[in-house]
């Protein structure tokens, strides 16, 4: 069965008994990832977006953290 992303994500939220993200929170959750791909590792993205959701932090604030914690761009 071949699915895009977002019919991936809705499946996999109904599975775990939850809503999908919206786009908007799509969106950020990537720049949240991006960010911490880019500060650091590639292993750390999806780590970042899973602590977030550990911590029940809306993913706009932890972008917000995040970029308070990577270095600025050179």
């Amino acid at each position: 069965m071949d699915m895009d992303a977002r019919q991936w994500l809705q499946a996999f939220a109904e599975r775990i008994g939850t809503d999908p993200p919206s786009e908007a929170d799509i969106e950020t959750l990537l720049a949240l990832a991006g960010v911490a791909a880019h500060a650091s590792e590639r292993t750390a993205a999806p780590i970042t977006c899973w602590l977030t959701a550990r911590a029940g932090i809306p993913p706009e604030r932890a972008l917000e953290l995040a970029r308070e914690l990577s270095p600025p761009p050179s």
